[in-house]
């Protein structure tokens, strides 16, 4: 198993895993909250062969792929993912602190931190709950937080991106 497999593997058995009841639990996700939810997830080229494409994971465990460049599979292509995958991602990222993670990390933001040019950037987007946040997330910035790139790196495994990609 790959470091990155064996991590979500992890994060998805935590989500999983966590209290489902008493006091600080997170709430289930309810079929009012999915049914109305969209996660997003892009990419941008780098100066290199970044894979760059565009997917979303809609409650229905609908998920649209969009790819552009640098993926084995240029175009657009379907698929269809558990709702339960849906709900552990939801509260993956409600309990991830996606909610409260800046807008930017791009060059002369604030949270930017250090900046190393020619990385590509992450755009995600999250509805649900009656929320919607979009994070723009260039990977030259030292600021962003562990957690956001997980999350990012959720998104595509619960899409199943890597079949697409060939990555």
């Amino acid at each position: 198993m790959t470091s990155r497999g064996a991590l979500t593997l992890l994060l998805l058995v935590a989500a999983c895993s966590s209290r489902t009841s008493g006091p600080g639990a997170p709430a289930p996700v309810t079929a009012a909250e999915r049914e109305g939810s969209l996660v997003t997830l892009e990419r941008t080229p780098c100066y290199g062969e970044c894979p760059v494409y565009q997917v979303s994971i809609a409650g229905d465990g609908t998920v649209e792929f969009a790819g552009k460049r640098f993926v084995a599979h240029l175009g657009l292509a379907t698929a269809q993912v558990p709702t339960q995958r849906v709900d552990t991602l939801l509260r993956a990222l409600e309990t991830g602190g996606y909610f409260g993670f800046a807008d930017l990390y791009v060059a002369g933001s604030p949270a930017c931190g250090y900046y190393a040019a020619d990385a590509p950037t992450v755009i995600t987007s999250v509805t649900a709950g009656g929320r919607t946040k979009t994070i723009r997330h260039d990977y030259g910035c030292a600021g962003a937080p562990a957690g956001l790139i997980r999350l990012e790196r959720l998104i595509d495994e619960v899409a199943g991106t890597g079949r697409w990609t060939g990555r």
